[in-house]
C-alpha cells in the first residue's frame, strides 16, 4: 500500500484501521486524503479541472454535463441497532444519498443504486420491512432505486445487513462545502445531536423523560426552497453527520480559508438530547445528525432573512436558525461563543459512537 501511494512506513497510512477511521473527525479525514485520495491521484480525469472529483472531498463528485452538472455520490450504511426510534438502516441509506447530493446543490435525483449484503441466518421479515422503509424514503425524496446488487455472506462475516447506495442528479448550480468568506452567515436547518443521542439512548438500553429519536429525513426538497429563495445567495452546504456540527465547520472553514464563529446560546437543541448529552458527558456538537444542514449564506441581511424563511416554512426546518459568521481569522479555526467567552470548538479524532450511520 505504501508504494502505491508514496507514503513511507511510520506514517498514519501505516498503521491498521481502526473504527475511529470511519467516525467522521479528523483520524478519517487522514486515511482518505493519507491512502484512498493519494491512490487514486495517478488517474486522469474525464472532463479535466472542472470536475470536483474525490480530491476536493465534497459530498459527491460534480462533472460537466453540457450547460449543467450530472452529480454522482456514493455511501455505505453499516448501523447497529439496524431499526432504531425514528427509522432504520433502509432510511438511512436512501435518506443519507439524497442528501448528500441536495448538498451540492442537485435537489432532484434521477435515481438510486442499492447493493445489499446480508448475513446468512438474518430475517427475511426484517430484509422486507427494511425494504418498505426505502420506498418510503423514497416517495418523500421523490426518486426511486433503479438497480442494484445482493451479496449473502456467511454468519459472522458481516453484522447483519450492510446497504451501499449512490445517487445520481443533474443541476445547473453546483454548490460546493468550500464556498465560506469572511462576512458570510452561517444557518443550520434544525436542532442538533437528535440522531446520534437516539442510537446511543438506544444501543446501550437506556430511559430518559423525553422521547429520543433520530432525524433522519431527506431533505432535498427543504434545500430545494432554501436555494429557490436565496437568489444565489447560498455559496456553501454541508450536512453535519458523522462527527458531528464540529467536524463540519472545521471542514468546510480549513477548505474555505477563513474562520468561522459560532454563537452557543442561538444553537438549537432539544431539552431531551441537552439533558442527555449533559449525563452523558457528552459534547452536542460532535454527535451525528442525518437531517440537518449547515448553510452559508452571502452577509446581507435581506438574503439570509429570505433563506431563513423559506427553510422555517418547511416542515423539515421549522428550527432553522442563524448560528454564527465568518471573520478574518486563522484559517481552519472554529471558535465558539459560549456567552462567557470564547474558547476553540474542538474536533473529535474519532466518534464517542461507532457505526451510526
Amino acid at each position: 500500500m505504501n508504494s502505491a501511494v508514496g507514503t513511507p512506513p511510520g506514517t498514519s497510512a501505516d498503521r491498521a484501521v481502526t473504527l475511529k477511521h470511519g467516525a467522521g473527525g479528523r483520524a478519517m479525514r487522514r486515511l482518505i486524503e493519507e491512502t484512498l485520495t493519494a491512490g487514486y491521484a495517478a488517474l486522469a480525469t474525464p472532463g479535466g479541472d472542472r470536475v470536483i472529483g474525490l480530491a476536493a472531498m465534497d459530498d459527491g463528485a460534480a462533472i460537466p454535463l453540457g450547460d449543467a452538472w450530472l452529480v454522482v455520490t456514493t455511501d455505505a450504511h453499516v448501523i447497529h441497532p439496524i431499526v432504531f426510534p425514528g427509522g432504520d438502516i433502509g432510511r438511512l441509506a436512501v435518506c443519507g444519498t439524497v442528501n448528500d447530493l441536495a448538498m451540492m446543490g442537485a435537489t432532484e435525483p434521477l435515481g438510486l443504486t442499492c447493493a445489499m449484503i446480508v448475513e446468512d441466518g438474518f430475517p427475511r421479515t426484517e430484509l422486507e420491512r427494511v425494504q418498505r422503509s426505502m420506498v418510503e424514503a423514497c416517495r418523500e425524496a421523490g426518486t426511486t432505486v433503479v438497480t442494484g446488487d445482493t451479496k449473502v455472506m456467511g454468519r459472522g462475516e458481516v453484522d447483519g445487513l450492510v446497504l451501499s447506495t449512490t445517487g445520481i442528479a443533474v443541476t445547473r448550480t453546483i454548490v460546493s462545502d468550500a464556498g465560506l468568506r469572511p462576512g458570510d452567515r452561517l444557518i443550520i436547518t434544525g436542532t442538533i445531536a437528535d440522531h446520534g443521542i437516539a442510537l446511543m439512548a438506544k444501543r446501550h438500553g437506556l430511559a430518559f423523560d423525553e422521547e429520543l429519536r433520530s432525524d433522519v429525513a431527506p431533505l432535498n426538497g427543504l434545500v430545494r426552497s432554501a436555494l429557490a429563495a436565496a437568489g444565489g445567495a447560498i455559496v456553501a452546504m454541508k450536512d453535519p453527520t458523522r462527527g458531528g456540527v464540529a467536524s463540519c465547520l472545521h471542514e468546510m472553514a480549513d477548505k474555505s480559508r477563513t474562520c468561522v464563529v459560532i454563537h452557543e446560546s442561538v444553537v438549537p437543541m432539544t431539552a431531551g438530547v441537552r439533558s442527555a448529552a449533559e449525563l452523558l458527558g457528552l459534547d452536542p456538537f460532535q454527535i451525528a445528525n442525518e437531517g440537518k444542514a449547515i448553510m452559508g449564506v452571502r452577509g446581507d441581511d435581506a438574503a439570509v432573512a429570505c433563506v431563513l424563511t423559506a427553510l422555517r416554512a418547511h416542515a423539515l426546518g421549522r428550527d432553522a436558525a442563524v448560528i454564527g459568521e465568518c471573520v478574518d481569522g486563522p484559517a481552519g479555526r472554529v471558535v465558539l461563543d459560549t456567552g462567557f467567552g470564547r474558547r476553540l470548538m474542538s474536533e473529535v479524532e474519532g466518534d464517542p459512537l461507532p457505526r451510526i450511520c
